[in-house]
């Protein structure tokens, strides 16, 4: 009897055995065949965008603006604004991002009032992740586009830096000089004879006035230049790349704040994940050295968790370069001729570039919407490849 009960339960162990590797042998093949899928439609949408885009690829494409002739049409001005935008986003983002998921997994607040507070923030940039990009979009253009809107415009902030006006004349000697504004608005200073003033080359000349009807003085030492008393100047402004004013306007700034709200949740959450992954016994060990929190934070906690952080950061920012709904939101410039000088300024992003040209009936230019795509996949691949080396470099163990 007992030999009877032995043989069966040795058989039922076998078929729950045979089982399990029937199940687990489906379960890797259903994998393997998700991820060839996956591969197999990636690699024949880079396929025909290679064949379509590569041929014809000339490094004048990088240089060129936009044009409305296929033959002459560029990408130089989406290029840089997608790097100013991205390099705003990232240095706004990342230290916000890992700085709060510091705070919210390594200085836990004891008190009632403030754990339902730091939990209640826990669920909002849980939610916050899954948010659509056009959301945040709305978002921007009314938290940075619109902010500060009450107090001045554009053309007439309430607060600049970073840029200087002058006064433009052009001179008796067919020179163009400038002569320093107090703003924007200001009255212009009157023109003194004697006084010192700068070329558009940024030279210095000793200004001479001459009465409005009177005549040319014979002769001028070189590096006087001469202006008739009634002389009318116009009004420009020479901008650093630092330039910032409010309100913001639709400027390489908002754009870059925009994207950091979009990033921002993601980065959370990934360097929270990083941060749980650091065993506890190397926070106690520095406790038991003497060592305060944020002396355990930054010299234990922190660079144990920085190759996680740096995984995250990479998705992140791989995002934000290929992001495209919260751009038209705030800039909504597809044309630009120039790239981004500053902060301030009017700019637009590959994606909306390349969305622009796949939009239109010619079929030139989705042969140039194929080269955008190109280029955008090859400085994805650039700021992704810098990252992996950092995160490999910040992950190796000391000698």
């Amino acid at each position: 009897m007992n030999t009877h009960s032995e043989a069966e339960r040795e058989t039922g162990s076998g078929r729950e055995r045979t089982g399990r590797r029937f199940r687990n042998a489906l379960f890797l093949t259903l994998c393997l065949v998700t991820a060839g899928s996956s591969l197999a439609i990636l690699g024949v949408l880079l396929t025909a965008i290679f064949q379509q885009g590569l041929p014809g690829f000339e490094a004048g494409f990088l240089q060129r603006p936009p044009h409305p002739s296929p033959s002459e049409a560029g990408i130089r001005p989406a290029m840089f604004g997608t790097l100013w935008v991205c390099v705003v986003c990232g240095l706004v983002a990342v230290p916000m991002g890992v700085g709060t998921a510091i705070l919210l997994e390594e200085f836990q607040p004891r008190n009632w009032p403030a754990r339902k507070f730091s939990a209640f923030v826990q669920l909002n940039i849980t939610n916050l992740a899954g948010v659509p990009s056009v959301v945040y979009g709305i978002l921007g253009l009314t938290a940075f586009v619109s902010m500060f809107g009450g107090f001045g415009t554009t053309a007439n902030p309430w607060l600049e830096f970073g840029v200087q006006y002058f006064d433009q004349y052009l001179t008796e000697e067919d020179e163009v000089v400038l002569l320093p504004a107090a703003s924007a608005t200001s009255a212009p200073l009157p023109l003194r004879d004697g006084s010192t003033v700068r070329t558009a080359r940024g030279e210095s000349r000793n200004l001479r006035v001459i009465p409005a009807s009177g005549p040319l003085p014979a002769g001028s030492p070189a590096d006087t230049v001469t202006l008739r008393e009634d002389a009318e100047g116009g009004r420009i402004s020479q901008k650093a790349w630092y330039y910032v004013r409010l309100p913001l306007g639709r400027g390489v700034l908002a754009g870059g704040l925009t994207l950091m709200l979009v990033v921002l949740p993601v980065v959370i959450i990934a360097s929270q994940e990083a941060l749980r992954g650091v065993p506890s016994t190397l926070r106690e060990g520095a406790a038991g050295l003497g060592a305060t929190p944020w002396q355990t934070v930054w010299n234990v906690t922190l660079p144990a968790a920085l190759p996680g952080i740096m995984t995250g950061t990479i998705l992140a920012m791989s995002r934000a370069i290929g992001e495209a709904a919260p751009i038209l939101m705030v800039a909504g410039v597809v044309y630009l001729a120039a790239a981004p000088g500053h902060l301030m300024d009017d700019f637009t992003v590959m994606p909306l570039q390349i969305y622009d040209w796949a939009g239109r009936p010619q079929k030139e230019f989705h042969v140039v919407a194929a080269r955008g795509i190109i280029v955008l996949l090859c400085i994805l691949l650039v700021v992704n490849s810098v990252a992996i080396a950092l995160r490999q470099r910040s992950s190796r163990e000391p000698t």
